[in-house]
């Protein structure tokens, strides 16, 4: 038989305690967890809607019952789960257990319960409660926290820096930090200005953007460049790094409407395999040019014209200005001082192929040291750069806005015939090795093209 049914989730007492009972009754049915407790003789005491919500038993129906048999367990089931919830008053601590319970249409749920004892007013045992919850949302939860562990371990392969809504860092794992050449405390807090120099300003237009209108569709590249601790003393730049990152916003489940926490930026640092495609497009690139000219100048008459169609198609994604320049003679081994005559240029104005100069053309007046000269005396190529000084390409007869250089010697049956100069502004990188490479396939070309030339028409 069963016992009366309460009306509320707790058992009410006197009036004058009546304010504690609806507070307590308003507590319970606010928590996530869903609870109910038992007094002594195995009778529910309490019973609060999260219980009722996993159950399908209100609380009105609860309360007051006498154990779980016949309605919330089996019969079968309902002496080993009450004995078993009762004996966590006798029980230091909180007991675990796992149980098939009943719901109110009869089906079966696993839940995983924490019972503690309730001591009374004299510290004997005067009940106990009970924490309950399914074991599917526990194991969620268990697999969720293994999974938080997993990323900020020591093992994770990706960088994770949880960000704040002020988009500071508030917690990174080890692989994070290391690509971002700091500790995982020394991070914490700061502006992600002070940890990237170059690429900050993407990376904090991606985290708003994730804050304001959730994650994009798909993982996006960052180039970036980590700003180094050694920078301010004069250590060079550190390198571009590209980073495959993605992004996840994060909102608390407390409350009704999501209210962003921050943002989870995941990473992984891809800048070789980057650079390897990036150098292998540019070959092909280049390849591809190289072949083109090669049909082209097959149908030049000029030799001249064709050695100025050579620089047209080599200057394409390479360079913004060219120049080529002739010895008088040519000759074997250049000695000093060495003369230049122009042959042809690229417009002072703007990119593109340059009309080719009549031969017996006036010197360049280069100065001594000029990179042209070095790569005529010593055969081979010379690269330079811009100085912080003003003035440094119209020193060097260059186009206004010439930032890098790459001068070739053109060598053509054992002698020297000239000097060809790639230039670039300050919007592209500097020449590097491979570029030097590209440069002096482009200037055998161009002087097979200008030693025909000479043969047919004689020197400059």
């Amino acid at each position: 038989m069963t016992a009366p049914h309460q009306s509320g989730p707790a058992r009410h007492g006197p009036t004058a305690d009546g304010d504690d009972h609806d507070l307590l009754a308003a507590l319970l049915d606010g928590m996530d967890a869903a609870l109910c407790a038992f007094d002594a003789d195995g009778t529910v005491t309490h019973w609060n809607r999260e219980a009722e919500r996993i159950l399908g038993w209100t609380a009105r129906e609860a309360v007051g019952r006498r154990g779980l048999a016949g309605w919330a367990a089996l019969e079968a089931d309902a002496e080993e789960v009450t004995g078993r919830l009762l004996g966590a008053m006798n029980a230091p601590g909180r007991q675990v257990d796992e149980f098939a319970l009943l719901t109110k249409d009869g089906g079966r749920v696993l839940v995983r319960i924490q019972s503690s004892a309730v001591p009374g007013a004299d510290g004997s045992p005067a009940g106990v409660y009970c924490a309950f919850s399914e074991v599917h949302t526990q194991i969620d939860l268990e697999r969720s926290v293994a999974l938080s562990e997993a990323l900020f371990g020591e093992a994770s392969s990706w960088g994770v820096v949880l960000v704040d809504a002020d988009l500071r860092p508030a917690l990174a794992n080890a692989h994070a930090a290391r690509l971002l050449r700091t500790s995982r405390t020394a991070l914490l807090g700061r502006p992600l200005g002070e940890l990237l120099d170059q690429g900050v300003e993407e990376l904090e237009g991606a985290l708003q953007h994730v804050l304001a209108a959730g994650a994009p569709p798909a993982p996006t590249e960052l180039w970036v460049t980590v700003r180094s601790a050694d920078a301010m003393a004069g250590a060079p730049a550190a390198e571009r790094r590209c980073w495959r990152s993605g992004f996840l916003r994060l909102a608390t489940p407390l409350v009704e409407e999501p209210v962003p926490l921050g943002v989870a930026w995941l990473f992984l640092d891809v800048t070789k395999t980057r650079l390897a495609e990036q150098e292998s497009a540019r070959l092909r690139f280049r390849g591809s040019q190289l072949h083109r000219a090669g049909r082209a100048v097959a149908e030049c008459e000029d030799p001249m014209e064709a050695a100025a169609l050579y620089l047209d198609f080599a200057l394409a994604g390479f360079a913004d200005h060219a120049l080529i320049d002739l010895l008088p003679d040519p000759e074997a081994d250049p000695e000093g001082p060495v003369r230049l005559v122009r042959a042809a240029t690229t417009p002072a104005g703007a990119p593109g192929q340059g009309p080719v100069a009549a031969g017996g053309g006036l010197p360049v007046p280069y100065r001594e040291g000029h990179p042209a000269l070095q790569a005529v005396e010593r055969c081979g190529s010379v690269r330079a750069a811009a100085d912080r000084g003003a003035g440094w390409a119209a020193a060097r007869r260059w186009p206004e806005g010439t930032r890098h250089a790459l001068a070739t010697a053109l060598r053509s049956r054992g002698r020297t015939v000239g000097v060809v100069t790639f230039l670039r502004g300050g919007s592209r990188r500097a020449f590097d090795r491979a570029d030097a490479v590209y440069a002096e396939d482009i200037a055998s070309r161009v002087a097979a093209a200008i030693d025909l030339a000479v043969a047919v028409t004689g020197p400059a």
